[in-house]
């Protein structure tokens, strides 16, 4: 659909009518993914039957052709609808990378001994901050609740330290489109920025909804910096503070990224064996993106590892 909607805009085809305006809108943005999140959003709430027809997350038949007809047809009669909403940034909240980021989770505590006080920034609804109420299991071990409704299995190649205890003892996290997964059009937006062929990514999502509206985390509306610069100005002792992000560097500008960077070696400077502090982050290998790259800085020492790779949904963990 997006490989048939690139050459649609560039011939001045419908495509064109809604994206006209965003040439120069940077890669990081996903232009793409918003506009077929926008498409998506208005099939999941009724308003495109006839797509909804071929979307297999609307109960429809995933013939290609179809939807491509269908879709023409959206733009063309619901430009200036698509147009509004594809102006929006992607909003994920992406629950299979728990499954790359519990490895990190687990090594601080191993390392540390201590219970973990876990920060996210780009948390969007707060799924990955319950990454404690899911469950993991590569061929040879486990770890976390049998019964939880999330249950993310075969997606490693090696072990991650799965024999490790790990306690959270407080979970904070900050969006500055913080949602709600209580409230349902900010689960219609989640859900609209999954892939409509992809069931199994989609039913994760829900599971993992209907944990976060009876376990709220209360994500706070905040610019990343700013929320770290207050969030870090205490280091408590007899716990370890780690601060996570996954896919979400992107998103940021040059000197956003920059400052983000000086707080946590500021406060990586100040850690000490009573108040240690971490950086664990799932991004894109730097060279080719191929892949999503596990990285792990523990201080005090400022030790950085690079524990994983893994496919940018959470799937492939390779653990190293």
């Amino acid at each position: 659909m997006l490989e048939r909607l690139a050459d649609d805009t560039e011939a001045g085809g419908v495509g064109w009518l809604v994206l006209r305006g965003h040439e120069h809108d940077p890669p990081g943005s996903a232009l793409g993914l918003r506009l077929m999140g926008a498409v998506h959003r208005l099939a999941l709430n009724g308003e495109l039957k006839d797509l909804a027809m071929h979307y297999p997350s609307t109960g429809g038949d995933g013939d290609r052709e179809a939807a491509w007809r269908c879709l023409r047809e959206a733009l063309r009669e619901h430009a200036p609808r698509l147009r509004e909403l594809a102006s929006s940034p992607v909003q994920t909240n992406e629950v299979g990378r728990s499954a790359a980021l519990i490895g990190g989770f687990l090594t601080v505590a191993q390392l540390t001994g201590m219970p973990l006080r876990v920060l996210e920034v780009g948390a969007s609804a707060g799924l990955n901050l319950l990454f404690d109420r899911y469950f993991y299991a590569s061929e040879r071990s486990s770890w976390g609740s049998a019964d939880s409704a999330v249950r993310l299995e075969g997606a490693y190649v090696g072990d991650p330290p799965f024999d490790a205890d790990l306690t959270v003892v407080q979970r904070l996290g900050c969006d500055l489109r913080a949602l709600d997964p209580a409230d349902a059009e900010d689960r219609l937006t989640l859900r609209s920025y999954v892939w409509p062929d992809q069931a199994l990514r989609l039913n994760r999502l829900d599971e993992a909804l209907q944990i976060a509206a009876s376990l709220p985390v209360g994500v706070e509306r905040a610019d990343a910096a700013d929320w770290l610069e207050r969030r870090l100005a205490q280091q408590p002792a007899g716990v370890a503070s780690v601060v996570f992000h996954s896919i979400f560097s992107q998103y940021l500008a040059a000197e956003d990224r920059l400052r983000m960077a000086r707080l946590l070696a500021d406060a990586g400077g100040r850690a000490t064996p009573k108040a240690p502090f971490a950086w664990l982050r799932m991004e894109p290998e730097p060279l080719t993106g191929a892949h999503a790259e596990v990285r792990l800085t523990l201080w005090p020492g400022g030790t950085e590892k690079l524990l994983a790779t893994s496919g940018y949904h959470g799937d492939r963990v390779r653990w190293l």
